[in-house]
């Protein structure tokens, strides 16, 4: 769960910058310590891994955040309420991923171990892929025998919304070609989308 629990903290830090410049009275989320995402290539090679996570209207206008020496900076503010964060080069597989608004505050929710609002549904896309997680445990940091590590591979996220989860498997070992609920029994609960 390290890497997906890693690239989720990037999204909300990402979130947070935003946050913090619309709102200078906002405190601003805690910086993770992480690598800076696809070094090849400077801010060029970071546009090109984070706008991977995104079909190409929304990644065109999502503001492009990435770790650097300091913390989370926007390399490019965007204008649709995207944030797309670049691969993470420490993950075992490509992980760069994009969120609306809602899902950026349901990701803080999750570092910050509150509850998320309820009916804030939120959307997260991950189409260059994903790597391998707990399904059970929120913060799982690495594979045991307790905690279902599952290959998750590309999907969409749909977060925020307890009650559609109802009708989609809930199993700690899901078959992930299909949707199915990760996290399930936790706040954090949220519907996995395949898409390949």
């Amino acid at each position: 769960m390290r890497t997906k629990f890693a690239v989720l903290a990037l999204l909300a830090a990402g979130f947070a910058s935003q946050a913090a410049a619309a709102e200078a009275a906002k405190p601003a989320a805690p910086a993770m310590k992480m690598a800076p995402a696809a070094k090849k290539g400077g801010d060029a090679g970071l546009i090109t891994s984070a706008m991977s996570a995104a079909p190409p209207a929304i990644a065109a206008k999502a503001t492009i955040a990435a770790m650097g020496p300091k913390g989370m900076r926007v390399i490019r503010k965007g204008s649709n309420g995207f944030t797309c964060i670049p691969d993470d080069p420490q993950t075992p597989g490509p992980d760069p991923m994009c969120g609306d608004e809602n899902a950026m505050t349901w990701v803080q929710a999750m570092l910050d171990h509150k509850t998320p609002e309820v009916q804030k549904v939120g959307f997260m896309y991950m189409l260059a892929g994903g790597t391998d997680a707990s399904n059970t445990d929120p913060y799982a940091q690495k594979p045991t025998k307790e905690n279902h590590w599952i290959k998750t591979g590309t999907h969409l996220m749909v977060v925020g919304n307890q009650e559609m989860l109802t009708h989609y498997p809930a199993s700690p070992d899901p078959d992930t070609k299909q949707p199915y609920v990760m996290w399930s029994g936790t706040p954090y609960a949220h519907l996995m989308i395949p898409v390949k």
